[in-house]
C-alpha cells in the first residue's frame, strides 16, 4: 500500500526533526520533506506533490495562515496545524479552520520535544485522518494579516423568519468531531432567534471552545456560549460542551439543566457526543431532535439511535459535504438517521420539521 506523503513546514529545526521522525516511525506514512518557511515549502510541495502538510503558524517572511489561505486557493491539500500559538492563540486556530485546514495539535509551549513524543499518536492520527479527508477549493480572497479580527467574518445568511411558537420542551442536539467547528457555525447561522435550545459537543481540546462559541456569538442569531454546570437550557441559546469535560441535559423541575462534568474519555474522547446523546435520549425523548456532522470514527452514533429508538427526529450530514464522513456513516449504519442531507441543507429541514410539529411536545416531568 502506498505510504501518505508528508511535508512538515516548521520554522524551529527541533520541530522539523522530531515531527519527520515521528512521522517516518509509522509504516503507512513518511516525511518527503520539511521546510522552514513557506517560500520554501512552496518548491517543496510543487517538487514532492504531498499528500499532507503539517503547518505552523507563525513563520519568519510569511505567517501560516496566509499561507495557508494562498494554498487552499491555488493547491488544495489537506493541512494539520501545528503550533504552539493555537494553544494560546484560539483565534488564529479557529481562522485557519475557516481557511480550510483538516485539524490541529497544540504543541506545548515548554518542554516541546517531551511534548511532542507525547502527541506522536495524536499527531499521525491526524495525518491519516488528514489524507482521507474531502477538501473544498477556497473561492474566497483572504484577508491580509489582520485576518480573524471581524473584517474576513462571514456575512450572516439571509434572516431565516421565525419559527413561530415552539414548545420550550423541544432541544437540538449536535456532535461533531473533525471538520465540525465549520459544519456546526454553518447550521447555527441559519437559525432564528426563536429557535429550540441547541446542545453541541465538537471534540475540541479545553482552552479552545471559549474562543469558539465567543466567535460563533459574534456570527450567528441566537446565543452561543460554552455551556457552564446547572445552568438552565433557554430556547435562543447554544450550548458547547467545553474542552476537557463531557457534556449532558439534565431534568429539574420544569427546566432542563446543563450538566458539565469531568470524568473518563467515552470513546476515547472528551467531550464525548455519546454521552451527550445518551442523555438526550433518556431525559428529552421525543422533544430531541438530533444532528450528526462530519467527523472520524464512532462516537454518539449508538447513542443517537438510543435517541430515534426514544422518540427523537434524527437529521445525519451526507457524504459528499463530509470533510470526513466517519461518525455520519456509523448513524446510518446503526439506523440513526431519518434524514441523510447535505450541510447546506440541515438547518432549512430542522426549521421545516420544528414549524411542523409546532406546539406539540410530550411532557416528561
Amino acid at each position: 500500500m502506498a505510504k501518505t506523503r508528508v511535508v512538515v513546514v516548521d520554522d524551529s529545526a527541533l520541530v522539523r526533526s522530531l515531527l519527520s521522525e515521528i512521522i517516518n516511525r509509522q509504516p503507512d506514512m513518511e516525511c518527503v520533506g520539511a521546510a522552514a518557511d513557506p517560500y520554501v515549502a512552496r518548491e517543496m510541495i510543487r517538487n514532492t506533490n504531498p499528500d499532507v502538510i503539517t503547518l505552523d503558524v507563525e513563520m519568519p517572511r510569511m505567517d501560516g495562515i496566509d499561507f495557508l489561505g494562498k494554498l487552499m486557493r491555488l493547491r488544495p491539500t489537506p493541512v494539520v496545524m501545528v503550533s504552539t500559538l493555537t494553544e494560546r492563540g484560539a483565534d488564529v486556530t479557529l481562522r485557519a479552520l475557516e481557511l480550510g485546514a483538516v485539524d490541529f495539535v497544540a504543541k506545548p509551549k515548554i518542554g516541546v520535544a517531551d511534548g511532542l513524543r507525547q502527541l506522536a499518536e495524536e499527531i499521525t492520527d491526524k495525518v491519516r485522518i488528514a489524507s482521507k479527508a474531502h477538501l473544498k477549493r477556497l473561492a474566497v480572497p483572504v484577508a491580509g494579516p489582520s485576518a480573524g479580527h471581524g473584517e474576513s467574518a462571514p456575512a450572516r445568511p439571509a434572516a431565516p423568519s421565525s419559527i413561530g411558537r415552539l414548545s420550550t420542551e423541544k432541544i437540538v442536539f449536535i456532535g461533531a468531531s473533525t471538520g465540525g467547528t465549520e459544519a456546526t457555525k454553518e447550521v447555527l447561522m441559519q437559525l432564528p432567534p426563536d429557535s429550540p435550545a441547541v446542545m453541541i459537543t465538537q471534540h475540541m481540546p479545553a482552552g479552545f471552545t471559549k474562543s469558539y462559541a465567543a466567535r460563533l456569538d459574534g456570527l450567528c442569531r441566537i446565543r452561543v456560549a460554552e455551556a457552564r454546570d446547572g445552568e438552565r437550557v433557554l430556547p435562543g441559546h447554544a450550548y458547547i460542551a467545553p474542552g476537557g469535560m463531557h457534556l449532558s441535559v439534565e431534568r429539574s423541575g420544569a427546566n432542563y439543566i446543563a450538566r458539565v462534568q469531568a470524568g473518563e474519555p467515552v470513546n476515547r474522547h472528551m467531550p464525548s457526543v455519546e454521552v451527550l446523546f445518551k442523555s438526550a435520549a433518556r431525559v428529552v425523548g421525543p422533544n430531541a431532535l438530533g444532528i450528526m456532522l462530519t467527523g472520524m470514527g464512532a462516537d454518539g452514533a449508538k447513542a443517537m439511535r438510543e435517541m430515534r429508538d426514544a422518540g427523537s427526529y434524527n437529521f445525519v450530514q451526507d457524504e459528499a459535504s463530509c470533510v470526513v464522513f466517519g461518525m455520519p456513516r456509523e448513524a446510518i449504519a446503526h439506523g440513526a438517521a431519518h434524514e441523510v442531507l447535505p450541510l447546506t441543507q440541515i438547518a432549512p429541514k430542522l426549521i421545516e420539521r420544528l414549524r411542523s410539529t409546532a406546539g406539540m411536545s410530550i411532557n416528561r416531568v
